[in-house]
C-alpha cells in the first residue's frame, strides 16, 4: 500500500466519472452510486460485486488497512487520491478519506415479493433524501423485508439518502420506480394488507393494534413529508391509520411517525 500511486488531478478520467455520480442521470446511466466512509466500504463488501471502486487517502489507509486489504483481495481497484481530490469527491463537509463507488444494488418487486413477506415499507411521494434514508434505516432496524421508492419518491442512492440509511441500504431488499397504481395490486397479491400512515385516518394506531389488524402481513405506505398521501392512493389501501396525539404537538414527523408504525406492526407479528 505505500508505493501506491497518489492521483492529484481533478481531470483523471476515474476521478471524473466517480464526480459525475452526484448526479441522479448519470447513476441511472452508469447503474452505480457513492458511499462514504468506512461503515459504507464495509457493507458494500459484503455483496458480491457491490463495490466497483475504493478511492482512498493516504491517511485512510493507515486508520483502515484491513478495508483496502480486502478490497484488493475482492478485485476492486483502489486509488489512492489527494486530500484535496477527496474533498471534491466527497459529499460531505468532513470527508473520512473513504468513498465507495457502489453497484446499483436494487431488486425487481417480483424479487422483493416472492418470499411472501410479513412487513414490507412503502415511500410515496418522499422527497427529502435525509428522511427518505432514515425511514431505510429505521425499517430495516423494525424487520420489514424490503423497502420500496415509488416512481414519485426520492432516488435511495443520493448521497444524503445512503448516509441517512446508515448502511441498512445494503441489509435489505430495495426496489426502485414502480407506479403505486400498479404497485398496490401487487402487494395485495402477495397477501399483504396496504395500510396508509395518515394523519387524515379515521382508526388509530391503537385501534388498529386492538383489533389485530397489525398481526397480519402488512405493507406501510408513508407520504411526502409536508401534505401526506395523496387521495388517488389512500382510496386505494385497505385502510387509512393515524398516530394518536396524546399532547399538543401538531403532528410527527415523517421518520418518527414510521418507526411508531413499523415497530408496532414488528411487535403485533410477533407476539400473535
Amino acid at each position: 500500500m505505500a508505493g501506491r500511486d497518489e492521483l492529484t488531478s481533478l481531470r483523471s478520467p476515474r476521478v471524473k466519472a466517480a464526480r459525475r455520480l452526484a448526479k441522479r442521470a448519470f447513476r441511472r446511466r452508469e447503474r452505480r452510486f457513492l458511499a462514504e466512509g468506512p461503515q459504507a466500504v464495509r457493507e458494500a463488501l459484503e455483496i458480491p460485486g457491490g463495490l466497483a471502486e475504493l478511492f482512498t487517502t493516504a491517511e485512510a489507509e493507515s486508520r483502515h488497512p484491513e478495508l483496502v486489504t480486502a478490497a484488493e483481495q475482492a478485485g476492486v481497484p483502489v486509488l489512492r487520491v489527494s486530500g484535496e481530490v477527496m474533498a471534491e469527491l466527497a459529499q460531505t463537509v468532513t470527508p473520512q478519506g473513504l468513498l465507495a463507488v457502489c453497484e446499483f444494488i436494487d431488486v425487481p418487486l417480483s424479487t422483493a415479493l416472492e418470499s411472501r413477506p410479513r412487513l414490507v415499507t412503502v415511500l410515496a411521494h418522499v422527497r427529502d433524501p435525509g428522511n427518505a434514508g432514515t425511514v431505510l434505516r429505521t425499517a430495516d432496524a423494525a424487520g420489514s423485508e424490503s423497502v420500496i421508492f415509488t416512481d414519485a419518491s426520492v432516488d435511495p442512492y443520493n448521497g444524503k439518502c445512503v448516509r441517512a440509511s446508515a448502511g441498512s441500504l445494503f441489509h435489505l431488499p430495495v426496489v426502485v420506480g414502480p407506479r403505486f397504481e400498479t404497485l398496490i395490486a401487487d402487494l395485495k397479491q402477495a397477501g399483504l394488507t396496504v395500510l396508509a400512515a395518515d394523519g387524515a385516518g379515521k382508526r388509530t394506531l391503537d385501534e388498529a393494534i386492538d383489533d389485530g389488524l397489525l398481526a397480519e402481513p402488512t405493507a406501510w405506505v408513508f407520504g411526502n413529508e409536508a401534505w401526506g398521501l395523496p387521495d388517488e392512493i389512500l382510496r386505494h389501501v385497505d385502510d387509512v391509520v393515524r398516530v394518536p396525539i396524546y399532547g399538543r404537538a401538531e403532528s410527527l414527523n415523517l421518520a418518527t411517525a414510521a418507526a411508531v408504525c413499523l415497530y408496532a406492526s414488528a411487535r403485533a407479528q410477533r407476539t400473535s
